[in-house]
Order: structure tokens, then sequence, then C-alpha cells
């Protein structure tokens, strides 16, 4: 292998199909526990739904891929309809018990 495991990966390709390729590029390069940053472009994904739906449809494709997004942010008032999703692929059972926690700390 040419390249060795990563700690982050980034995504910013606006393509209808940007969840399953974040996933194969990850499969290959990203660590167990790794993290990732995606860029969603809204009328990317669906031109027809709402930014919100087409941001929701995405994040549930990630969700398919091994990825556990953690936080979503708009880049509202600089880019409409754009959204960026950070998270973990495959977190490891630690990681997860830690998030576990942390998500019933803050309810």
């Amino acid at each position: 292998m040419l390249v060795g495991m990563v700690d982050v990966i980034f995504a910013d390709v606006a393509q209808p199909d940007q969840a399953r390729i974040l996933g194969l590029n990850a499969q290959y390069f990203v660590k167990n526990g790794g993290h990732f940053v995606i860029s969603i472009k809204a009328n990317c994904i669906d031109s027809t739904l709402p930014a919100e739906a087409a941001f929701a449809k995405e994040v549930q494709r990630l969700r398919q891929e091994k990825f556990k997004p953690q936080e979503q942010l708009t880049l509202e008032p600089y880019e409409r309809d754009h959204a960026v999703v950070t998270g973990t692929y495959r977190p490891t059972t630690t990681q997860a018990a830690k998030e576990e926690a942390t998500e019933e700390a803050d309810k």
C-alpha cells in the first residue's frame, strides 16, 4: 500500500453518491475509530427536496456506510443550502461507550 492509514478524511465532491464515495475511500484509508468531515450541497443530493431533507437523507446514508455522524452545521449565511457533517468512522467500543456516556450526561 502506498499510503498508510489516516486519522481523518475530508470529502467535498458535490456528487449525488458522495456518501458512497466517502465510504469507499474510508474503507481503504481510514483507521477504525478515525474521523471524517464531509461537505454536503443539498442541490447535488436531490434538487427536488428541501435542504434539510437532503441533509437528513445523506446523514442516513453515512450511517449505512459505517460512519457515526456527531455534528452537523449549516454554512448559512456564507453558502446557501450547504452543510458540513463531522463524526467517527467505525467507532471502537471504547469510543462508543464514551460517546454514549457524554450523550446521557447532556440529557
